[in-house]
Formats: C-alpha cells, sequence, structure tokens
C-alpha cells in the first residue's frame, strides 16, 4: 500500500487542496481545519452535514477566504471565522436519510454533536484528527454507482490509501496500526459514517446522491452502538508524528 494522495482544509466543511508531503503531529495534517465558521445566531460551528444551511461552505476554496461581511453575505447568515473553537462546540448533522428522500433544502430532523471526541482539546475535527479512504473502496463504489466512478475528494479525506484489494479493506484495519512512511504511526480507530456531504456540489462538482446511496446499500458496518451505519473509509488517531510525502509506502501492523 502507499500514500496515493495527501489532503487538507483548512476551514471546516469548505473546500480542501491537496499537498505534495505534510508533518503530520496529534492535530492531525499540518494546517487542516484550523479554523471554521461560527454561527452568530446559535453559537454552533458551521458544518456542511447541514446542508440547508451550509451546503454553500462547499464552494469557498479554504485558502483564499473572504472576511466576515462577505463571508456572512455569501452564507446568508451572520458568521464568523475563528480559528480557537468556543468550549462544548457543537455542529449539527442531518439524518442522511432523509436528506435523500426530501432534499437539500428540506428542513430535515438533525443530531447534535461535539467536535472531537477522539481529537485533542481546541481543535475543530468532528470526531478524530485523520481521515483516510482507500483507492479500492473509491473504486468499489463507482463501479456499483449509475454514474460508474465517484470521486475521492467528495468523502473529504486526508490520505487516500493506494490499495489493491477488492471492496472495502479498510473495514479490516480498524483497532490496528498504520505505518505511514518512515516515521508516522496511525491508530485506526472506528469506520467513517457517511453524512450528506458526499452528494453536495463541491466547487465544480456537482451533486451526486449515489455517493451516498452506493454506500448505504453496499457497505453498512457496525460502529460503536449505533448498530450498522453507511460507511467508507475510516478514522484515526496519530500514535507517532513526523512527516507523509505522497508516494510514501503504506503498512498494516500486527493484530493486537
Amino acid at each position: 500500500m502507499h500514500v496515493e494522495e495527501l489532503r487538507r482544509y483548512p476551514v471546516k466543511s469548505m473546500l480542501g487542496e491537496e499537498v505534495a508531503e505534510s508533518e503530520v503531529t496529534e492535530r492531525g495534517l499540518a494546517g487542516d481545519r484550523v479554523r471554521a465558521v461560527l454561527d452568530v445566531a446559535t453559537g454552533k460551528i458551521a458544518s456542511a452535514k447541514n446542508p440547508r444551511l451550509w451546503r454553500d461552505l462547499l464552494t469557498i476554496e479554504g485558502g483564499r477566504v473572504p472576511g466576515d461581511e462577505e463571508l456572512s453575505r455569501l452564507l446568508g447568515r451572520e458568521v464568523r471565522l475563528i480559528d480557537v473553537p468556543p468550549e462544548g462546540a457543537e455542529f449539527e448533522r442531518s439524518v442522511p436519510e432523509r436528506v435523500l428522500a426530501e432534499g437539500i433544502e428540506a428542513e430535515v430532523p438533525h443530531t447534535v454533536g461535539t467536535l472531537g471526541a477522539a481529537s485533542p482539546g481546541g481543535t475543530f475535527f468532528d470526531f478524530a484528527p485523520v481521515h483516510l479512504i482507500s483507492t479500492s473502496a473509491i473504486e468499489r463504489i463507482g463501479a456499483l454507482s449509475p454514474r460508474g466512478h465517484v470521486e475521492a475528494l467528495r468523502y473529504r479525506p486526508n490520505l487516500v490509501v493506494g490499495t489493491d484489494a477488492e471492496g472495502f479493506p479498510e473495514n479490516a484495519w480498524v483497532g490496528r496500526e498504520l505505518h505511514v512512511g518512515d516515521d508516522v504511526v496511525l491508530e485506526v480507530i472506528v469506520p467513517s459514517p457517511r453524512c450528506a456531504v458526499p452528494t453536495l456540489a463541491h466547487g465544480p462538482l456537482g451533486r451526486d446522491v449515489e455517493a451516498l446511496r452506493t454506500v448505504a446499500r453496499h457497505n453498512r458496518v457496525p460502529v460503536f452502538d449505533m448498530g450498522p451505519q453507511a460507511c467508507a473509509g475510516v478514522y484515526a488517531r496519530v500514535v507517532r508524528p513526523g512527516r507523509v510525502r505522497k508516494g510514501d509506502r503504506v503498512r498494516l501492523g500486527a493484530p493486537g
């Protein structure tokens, strides 16, 4: 296995950027999710997981963010760009099946999550600081989709891992370590339950509802106590920091 792509997302829920190499610390890739948008009215962190309110975040390049006033006009709500999360910061996640059934403009039920349960304090990660997905999973989703392909960036990974296995090999990485390059060691925690974000337009990429529907049909995996969830990719924490580069070898550690 090898590192096929490295990606970071400077502002939570905005467009990301591909990098050739990066330092990796316990806070993930350097420059990843270092800022976020705060909804002034609710005090919650803006997340495209609630597409009715925040899907337009995915039209903005995270490396070139306008000021608060212009950003508020673009998003249609008063917002502020912040680099330190409020204590107990929360975000909303629309129920993805209801978004698929009723559309992105419908007011559907949502859950409320707290940032960074498996991340260092003061970060803007939904859960863990590193998200990985395999090329095998991307190829499998694409092959099963009526479109015949799917773009990896829809799933917003930090590392796309080149693999030659079939299906969704990362499901079997949970509980094991991944050694990336010469230095970095990651502990894979859990499969990544998918929200509505992969279905949304990402910059010039149009909507693709099959990016979620196909996963829901073909890769439902138990996640903690939530039962089987539509999953693609895995979350990981950083056990040993270091530097990673595109093309680096990726090795799976022994079980246990």
